[in-house]
């Protein structure tokens, strides 16, 4: 071996040199694999929730929207008879009259409580958005009649309405010389009693819808018109009203949803009297699924609530909802 020469291996890479082996790398996967794998593991991770909803919700409505066309007076069979069920909602000279009041009442109920609701909602909204002290124990008060059972709320404003004397609304006419009254017996008095409970059980969840609203404002808008000398009125109808139409749009539209499917309270309260003055929509379909056990005829009924929700929620976009800004 010669001096200074370098020992090497055959096949070795000539000294100096800077290739270096590259690293076997796994072959990408195509981008519908990719997809794939991620979409089967999101439906993976729903498919509780959509069986839920499935047995729960939508084979029910299709069921119901089936049963619409057949007599099913249980325990006996259905029998298909076409569109007579919504015949004798809207000309039986016995059923059709009820019919048409529990719309009436339902109504009644709506436009009762919803702009009392909403505006009284507003006004407790504008109160909660200042910075007071133990402002949040107020938020929390106002928030839970909304969380609590309509059951249980209905119990507890029974015994406020109870016609004895020991009654808390009664007690209080006692005391300033009133004469108490039946209001839950009473044909004129039961609706508008079931719609003051229906505004205090709702009241919170439309004040938190609100206070998100009120402080989704900014408030260099407030700080800009102060500068130009505007006073609270004046700020309220140019800056705050305008810019919560977004918020009271979608209040009204679920208060009109809500205010027309109220049940519990009629149920709980006043089964439907005093002389039918508050069987609404639903406690009519109520009566005639499980009192008289006349599927075919409930179902008809709450074909005919779906279909007047969607075309009041259909105006209330075309009418109110084209004049709403977004911005």
């Amino acid at each position: 071996m010669i001096k200074g020469e370098s020992r090497s291996h055959p096949g070795a890479p000539a000294s100096g040199s800077t290739r270096h082996n590259p690293i076997p790398r796994k072959p990408a996967k195509s981008w519908w694999k990719r997809w794939g794998e991620e979409t089967f593991t999101a439906y993976l991770f729903l498919l509780p929730s959509f069986l839920v909803f499935a047995v729960f919700t939508f084979f029910p409505v299709i069921f119901s929207l089936v049963i619409c066309f057949y007599r099913w007076n249980l325990p006996h069979q259905p029998v298909y008879i076409g569109l007579d069920n919504f015949k004798w909602l809207f000309t039986d000279p016995i059923d059709a009259p009820a019919f048409r009041q529990s719309v009436f009442n339902s109504f009644y109920y709506a436009l009762g409580g919803i702009p009392l609701n909403m505006a009284i909602s507003l006004l407790l909204a504008l109160f909660l958005n200042r910075q007071l002290r133990g402002v949040e124990l107020f938020r929390t008060a106002y928030f839970l009649p909304t969380i609590t059972s309509t059951v249980a709320v209905s119990v507890v404003w029974m015994w406020i309405y109870h016609p004895a004397d020991y009654g808390l609304l009664n007690s209080l006419l006692l005391k300033l010389g009133l004469s108490p009254q039946s209001w839950l017996r009473d044909p004129h008095l039961a609706m508008p009693a079931l719609i003051a409970m229906g505004i205090w059980k709702g009241m919170g969840y439309n004040v938190i819808i609100f206070l998100a609203g009120l402080q989704n404002i900014p408030s260099r808008l407030y700080e800009a018109a102060e500068i130009d000398g505007a006073g609270g009125w004046t700020k309220f109808w140019k800056i705050t009203w305008p810019l919560l139409g977004p918020t009271t749009f979608y209040i009204m539209v679920i208060s009109v949803i809500n205010s027309l499917k109220a049940f519990a309270q009629m149920h709980v309260m006043t089964q439907g009297g005093p002389l039918g003055r508050t069987t609404t929509i639903v406690y009519y379909l109520y009566q005639q699924a499980f009192e008289t056990f006349r599927m075919g005829k409930a179902s008809a009924v709450a074909a005919v609530l779906f279909a007047l929700l969607l075309v009041l929620t259909f105006i209330q976009f075309k009418v109110v909802g084209s004049r709403v800004h977004y911005d």
